[in-house]
């Protein structure tokens, strides 16, 4: 039976993380001593352990390492008091954040200072959100669902980066419609193109093959995206970390099978994904 593979175009790393990954790979190949990250570079298990080995180790507090002389911030950027606190020490920061990371917190900043009350749509406990929430003032909220909190005459609306855009679309139109009651609302588009893009290319995909290979960490948000996307299709969705996880008998009931993987999975990763989809189907 033939059996065909199908990649979603642009698949893998997105700009942000490509940028953190080189400047990480290159401090790596640059500096004798060992180097840090606070907190995992990016949300891929697989790439952290590549870097320790080539000494750059992930930190998730500085108190536990005391002779810190070279720091990276990691894709998804610090909240900024952690920021000024190491802005103190003797220390040189490199700093990894995604622009389009840097861009909400800026903006989050902006509106705060304007006198706005930020609402922030996305995940309250996601790193990404609790930095930008770090610069939005005292009363910021974080929105996730449609359920609307009575909220300030003022507000200025931002988005987590990786937000899928029919979710933000459906939060908004809840939130206009809301017993607020608005003098003004000012919205900014913070949405990264390369998610919503992916997404959209997923979901083509996904329309068309028995069986959806989504790739990436499991602890990675947009990558979980990806997944709980396509077994709402209704399509026998796998969400793998590596090839080894590949299970034989999933390819042999199929006959079409799509791949994609989340914005922090490496190449050589979806590479060997594929390559062991080719050993079961020779």
């Amino acid at each position: 039976m033939q059996k065909n593979i199908v990649l979603v175009e642009g698949a893998g790393f997105c700009f942000g993380v490509k940028r953190a990954i080189d400047i990480a790979f290159d401090v790596a190949r640059n500096y004798k001593e060992r180097v840090f990250t606070l907190g995992p570079i990016i949300h891929n298990p697989h790439v952290v352990e590549k870097l320790k080995e080539l000494g750059v180790y992930p930190l998730e507090e500085l108190s536990t390492e005391k002779s810190i002389k070279t720091l990276i911030i990691r894709a998804h950027g610090i909240p900024k008091e952690k920021f000024n606190e190491i802005k103190q020490k003797d220390m040189e920061i490199i700093d990894a954040t995604c622009p389009f990371v840097k861009r909400a917190q800026s903006l989050a900043e902006k509106l705060a200072t304007e006198g706005y009350q930020v609402v922030i749509i996305g995940d309250r406990e996601h790193p990404e959100v609790q930095g930008i929430f770090s610069y939005a003032g005292p009363d910021a909220i974080v929105i996730n669902s449609s359920e609307i909190p009575i909220l300030n005459k003022k507000i200025g609306i931002i988005q987590q980066t990786t937000q899928p855009l029919t979710k933000v679309k459906e939060i908004m139109n809840e939130l206009i419609n809301s017993r607020n009651e608005f003098e003004e609302i000012r919205i900014f588009n913070t949405l990264c193109n390369f998610t919503s893009k992916r997404l959209q290319a997923t979901e083509k995909v996904a329309r068309n093959v028995d069986l959806m290979i989504v790739v990436g960490g499991k602890n990675s948000a947009n990558t979980t995206q990806l997944a709980r996307l396509c077994k709402n299709m209704g399509v026998k969705t796998y969400h793998i970390e590596n090839a080894q996880e590949i299970n034989k008998e999933w390819i042999e009931c199929t006959t079409t099978i799509g791949i994609t993987a989340g914005a922090s999975t490496p190449q050589w990763i979806i590479d060997e994904v594929i390559d062991k989809i080719k050993e079961f189907i020779n």
